[in-house]
């Protein structure tokens, strides 16, 4: 008896931009990939700052061009400031490569995700938008297939394998209980958009900022974005941003926006023309990244935190990871857990490094400034992760050190950067 052939190779629920690289890829390998995005109108979304290791990414996808063409401002740099209004001097990706990968975009969502859609159907893959996967169809404990809902009603397709790109709704992980969060990073942000705020000139003009308020205890995002637009937001504990507070997000926001002196001349002058918007960007991690005829990437397998952009770069680098172990996989015919989740090491390697240097700021006497006045040697060490170097650039050396440095804290935890 033969095998009834498939509907297809490998369908992707979720067109962001975990899901459009996977489908891109294994479209450009020559699979026959069916991607599925829920919206059907371009929407916004958070996470409009890139960090450079993307590079590699889209050069593989054949999308320099568009990126470079684009009016995605220019991302040279990362600088911080303290409570106090202190700046460091900023962090240039560049400072020891020169190369045009030293450098990032900042992307406004609603114009980045279907960039890269209509990327991966330029490369080979079906495009459904305004469908979504209801459910993944198994056999047994295997993925065969997904049920799609959209303007003309339900139907089932079958495929060898099914990639979870939904992001934090994590369709499969929650479905087969696999999500695990940390709950040493349980934060809440609260963001909108400003037209005219202050920048900075020249090679700063696009540079993402990171302002603590007063005590340490919630920091501010600030990223240019085009049209005279930059997106503004808060982070901190749920407890200290939301217990005994205000009810309107918008309130909560300005009370934590005067307590920031380096933030406040910036948007003095400035609109609002976004209405406030919460999130609730509790970090965690699923426990498998595939399974038998499945397989996780970006949100859907885990998040960290906000702090160092980190969010579209994994998406990127973990759908990158998962199209080649799919392609693979389907070379040799065998779709088990085992086969299709072969890079679940080196995705968590990378994640866990860059999970410390999250830990580490969040420390309450943690800063850049502090540290490298005592580890001055780190300095490229530091850029490397503000860059993505995390999956060919070793980091033990850098964490080992600032697990040192934090020790002199009575404020420190043993176990703090531990934990994974």
């Amino acid at each position: 008896m033969t095998r009834a052939v498939p509907d297809y190779d490998v369908v992707v629920a979720g067109g962001g931009p975990a899901g459009a690289t996977t489908a891109g890829l294994l479209a450009q390998a020559g699979r026959r990939v069916l991607l599925v995005e829920r919206a059907a109108e371009p929407r916004f979304r958070i996470g409009e700052s890139l960090m450079p290791a993307t590079y590699w990414t889209f050069r593989r996808l054949g999308l320099l061009d568009a990126m470079r063409g684009s009016a995605f401002p220019v991302k040279h740099s990362v600088q911080f400031f303290d409570g106090a209004g202190r700046a460091s001097a900023p962090f240039y990706f560049s400072e020891d490569d020169p190369h045009e990968s030293s450098r990032t975009w900042q992307v406004l969502r609603e114009d980045f995700d279907p960039m890269l859609r209509r990327r991966a159907g330029e490369l080979g893959a079906q495009v459904l938008e305004g469908t979504s996967v209801q459910q993944v169809l198994f056999d047994g404990d295997r993925a065969v297939g997904a049920r799609l809902a959209g303007g003309d009603g339900t139907r089932d397709v079958t495929a060898r394998v099914v990639v979870d790109a939904t992001g934090q709704s994590a369709l499969l992980s929650r479905r087969l209980g696999l999500r695990v969060e940390d709950d040493s990073l349980r934060h809440v942000a609260f963001f909108t958009h400003y037209e005219g705020a202050e920048r900075d000139e020249g090679i700063d003009e696009g540079a993402t900022l990171v302002l603590h308020t007063a005590e340490n205890r919630s920091w501010f995002w600030f990223i240019p974005l085009p049209n005279d637009r930059a997106s503004v937001g808060v982070v901190g504990p749920v407890d200290e941003l939301i217990r005994d507070r205000a009810a309107d997000p918008q309130a909560v926001f300005e009370e934590e926006l005067a307590r920031c002196p380096a933030l406040r001349p910036r948007v003095l002058d400035a609109r609002q023309v976004m209405e406030m918007k919460v999130l609730r960007d509790f970090s965690y991690r699923s426990r498998q990244v595939a399974g038998n005829g499945w397989v996780l990437v970006g949100d859907a397998f885990g998040f960290i935190d906000p702090i160092y952009s980190t969010g579209v770069f994994l998406a990127l680098k973990s759908g990158e990871m998962a199209a080649d172990a799919i392609h693979e996989a389907l070379e040799a015919d065998d779709v088990s857990g085992e086969r299709l989740g072969r890079f679940q090491g080196e995705l968590a390697h990378g994640m866990d490094a860059l999970k410390q240097l999250v830990h580490a700021f969040y420390e309450p006497t943690f800063s850049f400034g502090a540290f490298l006045r005592v580890y001055p040697h780190r300095r490229q060490d530091i850029v490397n992760m503000l860059v993505g170097k995390v999956f060919d650039a070793p980091a033990d050396g850098l964490l080992r050190d600032l697990r040192a440095f934090l020790a002199t804290s009575p404020h420190y935890s043993p176990g703090f950067l531990a934990r994974s």
